[in-house]
């Protein structure tokens, strides 16, 4: 790994070491369309060489829309073989924040995967003067495709063979690999700048994180590769020699899985809910004797230690006998053979990460952001590298401290260059001798192990002067079977109250049980005995809460959130202005003399 110094230095470590008839496939109509390293290097250089001709140099930067396939790698590495600049933008954000990337980041082309993305952004690109040209992945009628780059890359490769040879010995690993443009929460979109150095100093610590990869195994990848952590994910399991296998959609997830025995996987907390949800469900529906030994299963995992030295043997015990009647089946619906599951984007709820631990699926919960490019710190796979609740052991390539207010400051060599053509923004995140400002709030314990409490900037002020951090109260609910999703309100008022997203799926399963009848999900949230459902729940985890954070009055929505309807980011989190400005009438129903 050491001659890995720049993002395409992996494709060259991967032909010299571990060449694959599969390096990278993606499921098309049913089908796996597999690419040998071999066909990877010709497509990458190819690429280069019609950048080249076309007058590409380094610092051009180029975006991209598209989902996950192997046709990103290509189009990735080969204009970071000359230096270009990869701009890498999410499928479902709003035509004001695509005018807003597109514009400010200077993108000279735009690639989109399909027509239905061609159709959508080609009035986007008909109002940018900075943007040349618009290209599709896929064949559209009418647009040019992305392979005429590669077909005139080797129309013209004699006249710039030894060109590409110099652009590539040119790229320092200090250089402009990618600019990230950040989903916040709020107002528009950072364009986080990083280098080469930056992610691939990231890639070699996630490499010590899972030293259980082997070349070879087969890797699922369905979270945006726009999205950092999964394109940093996306080198380390080439870096490794894995076999990177695209999911045809998220639908698909769970067959893809099964059909190529999926050995590690990348995903969000919220992938996680679903499939634990499913899996409840389905034991819901047993009966006598089999629905008993379910639910014990479920409950013995819940009392799992980190620490193996302090389980009983009559736990161990008990552990092996849910283990073959119970949690191989779960092991089975994922493939069968699992070796871990990467957890980031958001914090993991810890009854999740022992449930699956005791199942014998490795989950391991990581924190970082985009401008660290992402990994601050991971979970290992053993003790003592594993602490529920924890984000995570800070490996000893990266500096950890709290501010005096509580909020994580971040040093090494992953950290972002700054923010693009934001010079003001960039000085307020990090400091003249390097500390990024993560804006989270944290504690470090004496074995290096962080734990993430909150958003600096989300937690707020009871009336009584009391503080209440809304992402510890929002996980501790969401614990609950019949809550999806949940904003915790009360900045300036007497108590602490919430908007809950029911899950309307386990919701229906229960109304069905007690023969609850309802017109559609607006009557059904308004219903007094799903109310009083709601309220048991509610008082349940409250227990496990201090009394200002408990939940004293909420109100049930009757929509889903998502980032398609503008509640939730790309990367799910919550966009708090958006559900308070969405459901100011309830919100009104709770503080009655308030003004939101």
């Amino acid at each position: 790994m050491g001659s890995i110094k720049r993002t395409f230095d992996i494709l060259t470590y991967a032909e010299n070491n571990f060449p694959q008839d599969s390096a990278l496939a993606a499921k098309r109509n049913g089908k796996w369309d597999r690419f040998s390293t071999s066909d990877y290097r010709s497509q990458v250089n190819n690429f280069s060489l019609g950048l080249l001709a076309l007058g590409f140099d380094k610092g051009d930067k180029i975006a991209t829309v598209s989902n996950n396939r192997p046709e990103w790698n290509f189009i990735d590495f080969g204009m970071a073989q000359i230096g270009a600049v990869h701009v890498g933008i999410y499928p479902t954000i709003s035509e004001k924040e695509y005018l807003h990337i597109l514009s400010h980041s200077d993108s000279k082309i735009l690639i989109v995967a399909d027509k239905d993305l061609y159709e959508m952004l080609n009035p986007v690109f008909e109002k940018l003067d900075n943007l040349k040209e618009i290209y599709t992945i896929d064949k559209v009628e009418g647009a040019k495709n992305w392979s005429e780059i590669g077909q005139l890359g080797i129309e013209k490769a004699d006249d710039y063979r030894d060109l590409l040879k110099q652009k590539m010995a040119d790229v320092k690993a200090e250089d402009l690999l990618t600019l990230i443009y950040t989903s916040g929460t709020t107002g528009l979109s950072k364009g986080v700048m990083l280098t080469h150095n930056n992610v691939v100093s990231n890639v070699k610590i996630a490499q010590q994180c899972v030293p259980y990869g082997k070349v070879g195994d087969e890797v699922l990848s369905f979270l945006p590769l726009c999205h950092v952590l999964e394109r940093t994910g996306n080198y380390l399991w080439q870096s490794i020699g894995a076999k990177i296998h695209y999911a045809e959609s998220i639908e698909t997830i769970g067959d893809d899985m099964r059909d190529i025995k999926v050995k590690m996987f990348i995903t969000v907390p919220r992938v996680f809910e679903k499939v634990y949800d499913k899996i409840i469900n389905k034991g819901r529906e047993l009966t006598g004797i089999k629905k008993s030994l379910f639910f014990w299963a479920v409950r013995l995992g819940d009392q799992l230690k980190a620490n193996p030295a302090e389980r009983s043997a009559l736990y161990n015990f008990k552990l092996k006998i849910a283990n073959k009647l119970i949690f191989s089946k779960w092991r089975e619906a994922l493939g069968g053979e699992l070796k871990g599951v990467i957890s980031g984007g958001a914090a993991l709820q810890p009854r999740l990460a022992r449930i699956f631990r005791a199942a014998g699926i490795l989950v391991q919960e990581g924190y970082g952001l985009t401008e660290t490019s992402p990994i601050v710190c991971a979970t290992m796979p053993d003790y003592p590298g594993v602490k529920w609740g924890s984000a995570g052991l800070v490996p000893p390539e990266i500096e950890v401290k709290t501010a005096e207010d509580g909020e994580i400051l971040v040093r090494g060599e992953n950290v972002m260059i700054g923010y693009y053509k934001d010079l003001e923004k960039t000085k307020e995140a990090l400091t003249s001798d390097g500390w990024f400002h993560t804006g989270d709030i944290g504690n470090l314990d004496e074995k290096n192990m962080l734990s993430i409490t909150d958003r600096k900037k989300e937690i707020f002020k009871l009336s009584g002067g009391k503080y209440v951090a809304p992402h510890l109260v929002e996980n501790t609910l969401k614990e609950s079977q019949f809550i999806d999703n949940i904003m915790v309100v009360g900045e300036n008022e007497k108590f602490t109250g919430a908007l809950i997203a029911p899950n309307f799926e386990f919701l229906h399963n229960w109304c069905h049980i007690h023969n609850i009848k309802y017109r559609d999900n607006n009557d059904l949230v308004q219903l007094p005995k799903v109310i009083d459902r709601y309220q048991k729940e509610v008082e349940t985890q409250n227990k496990e809460l201090d009394h200002i954070s408990q939940i004293k009055v909420f109100r049930l929505v009757y929509d889903n959130w998502t980032p398609e309807s503008g509640e939730l980011s790309p990367t799910q989190k919550l966009k708090r202005r958006v559900v308070m400005e969405k459901y100011d009438n309830l919100l009104q129903e709770i503080y009655p003399k308030s003004e939101f």
